[in-house]
């Protein structure tokens, strides 16, 4: 059942009057108290504490909602990925501060933005997204509620890659979409001998030269921490979404880049590197201009129009068709 919190020292109950609730599993339980709707069963881990530890900042908060993610490619990229987005219900799974709509400044029919961080979610709200406080790995959405579902620069912040990508698969209803983008390519951050000292230094680099969120060592150290699969010989594959997504009925198509480019990349073209990239890989034997050298790895799945239809509840396909209506 909703758990619906009474108002409690002044504080005012969050419960929504619609959208958020009618795609809820119908034995969620969700505490409506404060400013942020928060999934009761979310736990402690790793990758949650340090997420939430730099995203309780707020100058940390303000830095990166100002800078990352803010580009023309970025924009245009995930403007040609999604197409129109006017009459869709979209879940954004770790929109941060509110990483995708934020710069495309369109406003889909519903769009509700999840996150573990409070901080993050705060400025995600105050962007216009509808807030949910929940665990990537373990969602409180029915099956089959969403029109569009997206993971920027979230997968590799997770404890399980994998778990992520199928729980966000879950959600995507017949004929939906699933899309991510910006986890780093795993073979593209293979360095090794001077291309891994390159690599190593690039700290104290980056923090000489006040570069982005590395300004202080405070914050450099919240941001490393949260990057769990992003380091030589960790990040995402072309397997690990085949394997996750093929099972669950989708069509996948993936496209390598180098972050430069927009809408171009769903065409094939990867871009260029920075040039300090190609000096680690090419210190370390690799070709940087070869597609397994491309430092991210877009994601594409479409959802066959017949597909999970046995895990697709009625509750589910009632509640979202409410919404598009």
């Amino acid at each position: 059942m909703y758990q619906a919190n009474k108002t409690m020292h002044g504080q005012k109950s969050t419960e929504p009057d619609s959208q958020l609730r009618l795609l809820l599993k119908p034995d969620a339980e969700i505490g409506w108290l404060g400013t942020i709707p928060t999934d009761a069963k979310i736990k402690s881990s790793e990758g949650i504490e340090a997420h939430r530890r730099y995203f309780s900042n707020p100058d940390w908060v303000k830095g990166y909602f100002n800078h990352v993610h803010r580009d023309a490619a970025f924009k245009d990229r995930w403007t040609t990925a999604l197409g129109d987005v006017t009459d869709k219900i979209v879940i954004e799974v770790g929109c941060g501060p509110g990483n995708v709509f934020s710069t495309l400044g369109v406003k889909p029919k519903v769009l509700i933005g999840v996150d573990v961080a409070a901080g993050a979610l705060e400025q995600a709200r105050a962007t216009g997204y509808e807030t949910l406080l929940a665990d990537a790995h373990d969602l409180p959405f029915s099956s089959g509620v969403a029109d569009i579902v997206i993971l920027n620069a979230t997968i590799h912040h997770c404890e399980h890659m994998a778990r992520v990508i199928e729980e966000a698969g879950r959600l995507v209803a017949p004929g939906g979409l699933l899309a991510t983008d910006h986890d780093p390519q795993r073979s593209a951050w293979n360095f090794k001998g001077l291309g891994m000292w390159l690599w190593n230094a690039r700290l104290s680099a980056y923090y000489w030269i006040k570069r982005g969120y590395h300004s202080t060592r405070e914050e450099q150290a919240a941001v490393l921490a949260s990057e769990l699969h992003h380091y030589p010989g960790e990040g995402v594959t072309h397997e690990l979404f085949e394997n996750a997504l093929r099972p669950l009925g989708f069509d996948i198509e993936i496209f390598p880049h180098n972050h430069r480019n927009g809408g171009e990349v769903l065409r094939g073209q990867r871009g260029t590197s920075d040039l300090r990239f190609q000096v680690g890989q090419i210190l370390s034997g690799m070709n940087p201009y070869a597609p397994e050298s491309a430092l991210s790895l877009m994601c594409l799945a479409r959802l066959a129009s017949q597909a999970q239809t046995s895990i697709r509840s009625t509750s589910s396909s009632v509640t979202s068709s409410a919404l598009r209506s």
